[in-house]
């Protein structure tokens, strides 16, 4: 089977999910998080590792990379309803545009579900690191003498999602290439923009962890919804 196909396997999907509970799993019953976090925390200088006010860095790595992921949104929901001879110049699949086009709103949104219902804080924010909360895991309680007044907002990794939804590219077309090509630029902009929420105590490990993972769970089952790719050259 080819790398192409194995996207396309029925067990494609029941793999992704799987993994995301083990990534879950294995976060919950581990202190992970704190042994990375550590490293990224200058405890002397009550500092992280990069400032995240600084211009320059914000630009690159958090403002620059979303502007970017907006505008492709952009590009490919006008491919997918645009005239056909579009599609055709590129050699886009309209499928796979609206694939594409479906992982890059959904994922971004089912993030920001989920800080809202989850109740996580952000490593910055909890006393270990000059926060004002303690620390407690995403099934952890607690403690009834210090409960937190407001709820966190932080889990799973938000920013990052955009990145990781570029995974979606894999569908415009069905060549090994291709897909190889757009896998490996959905994960390193997710990770070009997970990694410095990391550095600057925006997130723990985890947090992206959990988002890279729920991106392949969310890009297989619209694939999924959409039904068969059509016959691709094999190169």
């Amino acid at each position: 089977m080819s790398r192409s196909d194995r996207f396309d396997s029925p067990w494609a999907l029941p793999l992704a999910a799987a993994a995301l509970a083990v990534v879950l799993v294995v976060f919950e019953l581990t202190l992970l998080d704190l042994t990375l976090q550590d490293y990224l925390y200058d405890f002397a200088g009550r500092r992280w590792v990069v400032d995240g006010n600084e211009p320059v860095g914000r630009l690159v790595f958090y403002n620059g990379p979303k502007i970017a992921v907006f505008v492709a949104a952009a590009a490919l929901l006008a491919l997918l309803f645009g005239p056909a001879r579009w599609r055709e110049r590129l050699r886009f699949d309209r499928r796979g545009l609206a694939v594409a086009v479906l992982t890059l709103a959904t994922l971004p949104a089912l993030a920001g579900l989920g800080k809202n219902f989850t109740n996580v804080f952000c490593p910055s924010e909890i006393r270990r690191y000059g926060g004002k909360v303690p620390y407690v895991p995403l099934c952890g309680d607690y403690p009834q003498d210090d409960r937190p007044a407001e709820r966190g907002h932080c889990f799973p990794a938000g920013h990052a999602s955009g990145g990781f939804a570029l995974i979606g590219l894999m569908w415009l077309r069905a060549s090994r290439s291709w897909r190889r090509g757009a896998l490996l630029l959905g994960l390193a902009v997710g990770w070009w923009m997970g990694g410095y929420q990391m550095l600057k105590g925006a997130h723990y490990l985890s947090h992206t962890l959990v988002t890279m993972t729920l991106a392949f769970v969310v890009t297989l089952a619209w694939a999924r919804v959409a039904g068969p790719p059509r016959a691709a050259p094999d190169n």
